[in-house]
């Protein structure tokens, strides 16, 4: 049987368009046949779309996506679909906006090296940052009551659609006066704790296009 390639697209909120992901799925020549769309949060991988796809897959088949992120909402996630694809599966992954993640056949062994090196290497950053976030916090909150600072009521739960509107906010896939909007609450607010929460996520590590206000 020759080896397979199949696109992997997934949009995350209503009304969000796929357009971008499909023109690249076909310039990069994946059969219109062979690409899933998905729209569904990307909070968890309980997604019906993409399990099914997944377990369709064969040894030597490819998995195409546009960015890194349509794989799992932070890198652990990411690392586990990665090692379960690539190395205990035989299935090839291209990440469309990140040319070093490829690991085809026909790339030699230093190529796959080097897609592994450069995933554990954004995957340590990130750790890295969330740690450091959790430090600067603790630090500041220590010195603010050093000074005897008192610290206002509990901070706002954010509602259930908050984590997957942040990483499309993120993204400059939708503006701040939108999710603001979905979630009820003020652009300002909005922003300030999408980029806590990203960043935390490591998503603070990846490339973005210009954000939206």
């Amino acid at each position: 049987m020759l080896d397979r390639t199949y696109g992997y697209v997934r949009v995350s909120t209503k009304g969000q368009k796929e357009d971008r992901q499909l023109v690249a799925m076909r310039e990069f020549s994946v059969p219109e046949e062979h690409i899933v769309v998905e729209k569904q949060s990307g909070k968890d991988f309980e997604r019906p779309a993409y399990c099914q796809l997944v377990q369709a897959l064969e040894s030597g088949d490819v998995l195409v996506v546009k960015s890194i992120d349509r794989l799992g909402r932070n890198y652990k996630e990411i690392l586990e679909q990665w090692a379960g694809l690539t190395k205990e599966r035989g299935i090839a992954v291209v990440v469309l906006d990140m040319p070093l993640l490829d690991t085809r056949a026909d790339r030699d062994l230093t190529g796959v090296l080097v897609a592994d090196i450069v995933l554990q290497i954004l995957s340590y950053v990130a750790q890295t940052e969330r740690d450091f976030i959790r430090q600067r916090q603790a630090e500041g909150i220590a010195a603010a009551k050093a000074k005897g600072i008192r610290f206002g009521r509990k901070r706002l739960q954010m509602p259930e659609p908050f984590e997957e509107l942040a990483e499309e906010w993120w993204h400059g896939r939708i503006s701040a006066v939108q999710a603001g909007k979905e979630l009820g609450i003020s652009r300002t607010t909005f922003k300030q704790r999408a980029e806590e929460w990203c960043f935390a996520e490591g998503l603070g590590q990846q490339p973005r296009p210009a954000l939206k206000s």
